[in-house]
């Protein structure tokens, strides 16, 4: 008697039917494609992450390991006028330079997204302070600083706006006004750029048809562009202030936190205290307090982000 062919057949095992069930569904081949970014942010961002919270409860240094000393560090750092200066620094200059970042990135944006001859052209040239090193724009923003030779000075007193040469880095007015302003000409492209990939996305229709209702030129930013810009400025805008507040090589390099720490930054304290200083477990803790900061403009993103259920019809 012939035995059929399924008969004889072997019979899938346990692995190849949960093999063949895996790639069947899409949310576990979703999470398969996943798994090596997860592992690439467990490995590079988690572990250094609550590395530095351990160590910010320890009081380790630079050749020991230290031991757990609980809120110590926390509790010295509450006392410390300087840790609390440069958080008063961080804070303006993250506020200053977001500000002014957007405004000015804005404005650039809808310069852009006009019909100009050459527009590609300056839209690549507009990339070129965000596409330059950092360390090389510190070193040609400490040249236009120096206060012997400064480029800026020079061309001031040329126009006979100023009669002596402006001492940029070493007044603590001067000192923080001066790594705003370099910092704000680093990051308007980005902001700029962003938005302008924001405003492509607008039906031209919507301000036509406002366009045929009356509406002024204000009156389509305010109702039109601005509403559906949103979504897009929330994600652009935290980026920037993430940027901005964790700065580090800018500073460094202009002022190395002078004069009298007025530009000293958390990121740039922390340094000092935990590499150059030694101090691994305070500088540490400088590095965690930051953490609610950063939080906050994540929530911020989040909660712009809502903007899209006015998108999608619903309700704001």
């Amino acid at each position: 008697m012939a035995v059929s062919s399924a008969a004889v057949q072997p019979r899938p095992s346990i692995l190849s039917r949960s093999l063949s069930l895996l790639a069947d569904s899409r949310n576990a081949l979703g999470f398969g494609f996943m798994l090596p970014a997860a592992a690439l942010l467990l490995v590079f961002l988690t572990y250094p992450l609550g590395l530095g919270i351990w160590l910010g409860f320890t009081d380790a240094r630079i050749g020991r390991p230290g031991i757990f000393i609980g809120i110590e560090n926390y509790q010295y750092l509450s006392e410390d006028a300087v840790f609390w200066l440069s958080v008063f620094n961080t804070l303006l200059y993250t506020i200053s330079a977001s500000i002014l970042k957007f405004a000015l990135g804005l404005w650039l944006a809808l310069i852009l997204n006009q019909n100009l001859p050459f527009k590609s052209f300056f839209r690549a040239i507009v990339l070129l302070p965000w596409v330059v090193p950092t360390v090389l724009s510190a070193i040609a923003f400490w040249w236009i600083y120096d206060s012997q030779f400064s480029i800026l000075s020079w061309a001031l007193i040329e126009m006979g706006l100023i009669d002596h040469r402006i001492n940029f880095l070493g007044d603590p007015v001067n000192a923080r006004a001066s790594v705003i302003a370099a910092n704000i000409w680093r990051g308007i492209p980005f902001v700029a750029i962003t938005l302008l990939a924001g405003l492509q996305t607008i039906p031209q229709s919507l301000y036509e048809a406002a366009t045929l209702d009356g509406a002024s030129r204000w009156q389509l930013f305010r109702f039109v562009t601005l509403p559906l810009l949103t979504p897009i400025i929330a994600i652009t805008m935290t980026f920037s202030v993430l940027f901005t507040f964790t700065d580090f090589q800018l500073i460094y390099v202009l002022t190395r936190g002078g004069p009298v720490n007025a530009t000293h930054l958390m990121a740039t304290l922390s340094f000092q205290r935990g590499i150059s200083g030694g101090q691994l477990g305070e500088g540490a803790a400088i590095a965690v307090a930051m953490i609610p900061f950063l939080l906050a403009a994540i929530l911020f993103s989040y909660f712009g982000l809502q903007r899209r259920k006015w998108q999608q019809g619903g309700g704001d």
